[in-house]
């Protein structure tokens, strides 16, 4: 595994600048570690629910984490407003970088991350494979 910083700038989509960051790094398949920095919105889905919520900011990120692959993004965040109220969950497209996002990508240059359906809970999961 490779560890890379990268920082993302104000006024794009962190979700979707993160699905496109793989594509200068030689890689399709990487973990977010850890994350930090700022938001004008964020749209979160909360868990076990289909409809996202949208949340207006600023907001500061506390955390984001997750994993990426060629079939997109898997990304949990956590959020606080001006008042320190903390929300999570799902990371969705809409959530837009205030002032920056700073955020430590593993990547996986000898390994690809893939999603299955898995029979017991019913989603597609997490499937890693090796590349020789």
């Amino acid at each position: 595994m490779q560890f890379t910083p990268i920082r993302l700038p104000p006024a794009i989509d962190l979700r979707r600048a993160l699905e496109a960051a793989l594509a200068s790094q030689n890689t399709d398949s990487a973990f977010v570690i850890a994350g930090i920095g700022s938001l004008v919105e964020a749209t979160l889905r909360y868990a076990g629910e289909s409809a996202e919520r949208v949340l207006p900011g600023p907001l500061e990120i506390l955390s984001v984490s997750g994993s990426l692959s060629p079939e997109g993004a898997h990304l949990h965040v956590s959020v606080s407003d001006a008042r320190g109220q903390v929300y999570g969950g799902h990371l969705g497209y809409g959530s837009t970088i205030r002032t920056t996002a700073e955020v430590l990508l593993a990547l996986l240059p000898n390994g690809s991350l893939m999603r299955e359906h898995d029979a017991r809970t019913g989603h597609n999961e997490l499937v890693v494979r090796r590349r020789d």
